[in-house]
């Protein structure tokens, strides 16, 4: 299989497949690809039917969406949901939120993992979109989290789509209460999104439609 993926510091949907990816076991060579040719890419095309990446390649299977990646390696690897079926159902209700919602989340606080600002006053848009997600990870923690520190016990699917959301937490600052606050910083320490973290401060190329302080320059000028 080969996976291709964006800039590690700004790709939150790279991020989601490479983790579900990592998290099959299954074996995958990893091909970045760079995010400057805006997106969707045109560039990207002879790889990608929509432009975009995420994109995996098995054999003549071409899979370019992160959530089909994710149920793709899931059909071969089931464990990567959680096992039981109220568990496994609340992972994937709370997984397609994520894939299909939270607008205001991805306009208002872009993932920048090297980066660390506050952006306060949030949009009331913005604020709805944080608050919805604290809910969702307490109510997953309290529920299924009993067996480890992740929303379903162990690291699933689930927590795929909700690792760029940490960085993103981080980045800007948000600092949520009890379980869901504890789950942030468990994710945060994991191994496999500090091996990204890694590669992603290791990074030069500069997008600047995706740097907060870029975005945000005239914010932070009357802050100061």
């Amino acid at each position: 299989m080969k996976l291709y993926i964006g800039n590690r510091n700004y790709s939150s949907w790279s991020l989601r497949g490479w983790l579900a990816a990592r998290l099959s076991g299954l074996p995958f060579e990893t091909v970045q690809l760079s995010l400057a040719g805006g997106s969707p890419n045109p560039g990207f095309l002879a790889i990608s039917p929509s432009g975009l990446v995420p994109c995996l390649h098995d054999g003549d299977v071409v899979v370019w969406d992160s959530l089909a990646i994710a149920e793709t390696l899931a059909e071969r690897v089931p464990s990567i949901w959680p096992a039981g079926r109220a568990a496994r159902a609340h992972a994937r209700s709370a997984a397609a939120e994520m894939h299909a919602g939270f607008a205001a989340l991805r306009s208002g606080m872009t993932m920048c993992i090297r980066e660390r600002v506050d952006v306060r006053p949030w949009a009331p848009a913005l604020a709805r979109d944080v608050a919805r997600i604290e809910a969702i990870f307490g109510d997953a923690r309290r529920r299924f989290g009993g067996g480890g520190d992740f929303l379903y016990g162990t690291l699933s699917i689930a927590d795929c789509f909700y690792a760029p959301v940490a960085f993103r937490f981080r980045t800007y600052g948000v600092s949520l209460a009890g379980g869901a606050g504890e789950y942030v910083s468990a994710l945060l320490a994991h191994p496999l999104l500090r091996e990204w973290e890694q590669a992603a401060l290791a990074e030069t190329e500069v997008i600047e439609a995706d740097e907060p302080r870029i975005v945000y320059r005239d914010l932070l000028a009357r802050a100061r």
